[in-house]
């Protein structure tokens, strides 16, 4: 091995957490995947858990509330899906993005522990969402939250739950959802674009990685039966009535090709829409390396979006 190469998998060791032949979309990989990082106080945001109640043959599902800790304001209000693959992740893994965001914009951010396959397969972890959608507009007012002014984001598999979740709120005619911000959003388990094909390499998300995490969310054998657009959101092709949207992903995602073509998909339909190409990027690149200035970029384009359509 080349003396670059030994540096840029080191490199990746460090960023990552992870050895650099680990796989966290495996059955190995999960368990290490889930754990709850502890979380790190912070003084401007206040924590708090609350339980959406148990339906028909659904358990109840543990939220995580996110506020600003000095407001007794009515502020927006932000329903965030953590990311991991349908089948990984935890809330806590994104608590430092959820503090920016809370101090930035001023916003109520609930986040939902819903089921995870492949235990638990779609539509288990869609349903668990869509509930939390629900009980996050039916407890506003005790929330202290505009039910005006309620945004729904995620990234990767959280943003796909996004899409998924809206695409569910206008067909079930359900609450409003005023804004939506999926981030390199997982939503087409066909895997038939350029993009989908060109990222092999095992240390960033792949080929691969993908296989296995529609595999485990859907069944294998997936692509040879009818998969309803809520569980894979790139399948849809009805997108008027959308809420308006901004996005974003880097040219070397998997994801990349099926994000553009969703948004092109929302300007078609005359959703208005917002969205970035971030050059030279990977999968989750502003999360795993939040210090370089592309990410630094990327959360402060998320964050304009977010104070354009909370409208402060």
């Amino acid at each position: 091995m080349s003396i670059e190469n030994r540096i840029r998998e080191e490199l990746f060791e460090t960023i990552l957490g992870f050895p650099t032949d680990f796989d966290p979309m495996s059955p190995e990989g999960l368990p290490l995947y889930r754990m709850a990082p502890p979380l790190a106080p912070d003084p401007a945001v206040k924590v708090t858990e609350e339980t959406v109640p148990a339906c028909g043959d659904a358990p109840a599902v543990k939220v995580y509330v996110f506020e600003p800790a000095e407001s007794d304001e009515v502020r927006p209000g932000l329903l965030y899906f953590h990311g991991g693959g349908y089948a990984g992740g935890h809330t806590l893994q994104s608590a430092e993005t959820l503090y920016m965001l809370v101090k930035e914009t001023g916003c109520v951010i609930v986040s939902p522990e819903y089921r995870l396959a492949p235990e638990n397969p779609y539509p288990a972890g869609l349903e668990d969402c869509y509930r939390t959608l629900e009980w996050f507009a039916g407890n506003a007012a005790a929330l202290r939250v505009d039910l005006d002014r309620i945004a729904v984001t995620g990234c990767s598999s959280g943003g796909g739950m996004t899409i998924a979740v809206c695409l569910m709120a206008r067909d079930r005619k359900g609450p409003n959802i005023c804004f939506q911000m999926p981030a390199y959003p997982t939503m087409d388990d066909r895997l038939d674009t350029v993009s989908s094909h060109q990222i092999t390499y095992n240390r960033v998300l792949n080929r691969s990685s993908c296989e296995n995490i529609w595999n485990m969310y859907l069944g294998v054998g997936h692509e040879k039966r009818e998969v309803p657009v809520y569980a894979a959101p790139g399948r849809a092709e009805d997108l008027k009535d959308m809420p308006p949207c901004y996005s974003f992903v880097g040219d070397l995602d998997p994801h990349r090709d099926e994000t553009i073509a969703y948004i092109s998909k929302l300007v078609s339909s005359g959703v208005p829409t917002g969205f970035t190409l971030y050059n030279g990027c990977y999968h989750g690149f502003e999360a795993i390396v939040p210090q370089a200035e592309v990410s630094r970029e990327a959360n402060r384009q998320m964050v304009e979006a977010l104070k354009r359509a909370f409208q402060v």
